[in-house]
């Protein structure tokens, strides 16, 4: 049970048209979407800040930065959203999205921008900030457009995961769940 009830429709119109150009066809508003509706205000705020459109970097990046920050954060509800949207269309095959959550920055099954990608998010989780080494790596696949919006992404998914943990939002029905972790032997 949320600890505030996800607001019904009908919807205030630009909430509703809102939701509208987000969802894909046929999927009703998300949990989150309808909690944080309760608040117009922020709602609109949040909408504005997705960075969800075409941006600076591939959908592909934008979806290991948000994965990575998601799992690591432990908010499953955003993390299984994205997952079930989002890593079909990436090419994000089981080991991928198991990596998101359980392994590390330098994993085999990433390549060398994306290790970059995952590495400054274990940083800014981890320590608030991206080290030099981190840095160097990032600023050899990325130029400075790209990295900004990594760090906004991770900044913003963090907002996202805060909220997803601090309501205590239910998981969709149709979001992937948290793979266990791999046995040690």
């Amino acid at each position: 049970m949320p600890r505030i009830a996800p607001a019904d429709a009908p919807y205030p119109p630009e909430i509703a048209a809102a939701l509208a150009r987000t969802m894909p066809p046929g999927v009703a508003p998300l949990v989150l979407f309808r909690t944080m509706a309760r608040n117009p205000r922020v709602f609109g705020k949040m909408f504005a800040g997705g960075l969800l459109d075409k941006g600076a970097l591939s959908l592909r990046q934008r979806e290991v930065v948000i994965d990575r920050t998601t799992a690591r954060l432990g908010a499953e509800y955003e993390w299984g959203v994205h997952i079930a949207f989002f890593a079909e269309k990436v090419g994000f095959d089981a080991e991928k999205i198991a990596a998101t959550v359980h392994g590390s920055a330098g994993a085999p099954c990433w390549s060398a921008d994306e290790q970059a990608l995952l590495a400054a998010v274990d940083d800014l989780v981890d320590r608030r900030t991206i080290g030099d080494e981190t840095w160097a790596r990032l600023a050899a696949h990325f130029d400075e457009a790209q990295i900004l919006e990594a760090i906004a992404l991770a900044g913003y998914y963090h907002t996202i995961s805060f909220l997803c943990r601090a309501l205590e939002l239910p998981l969709e029905a149709y979001g992937a769940r948290f793979p266990a972790p791999p046995l040690l032997g």
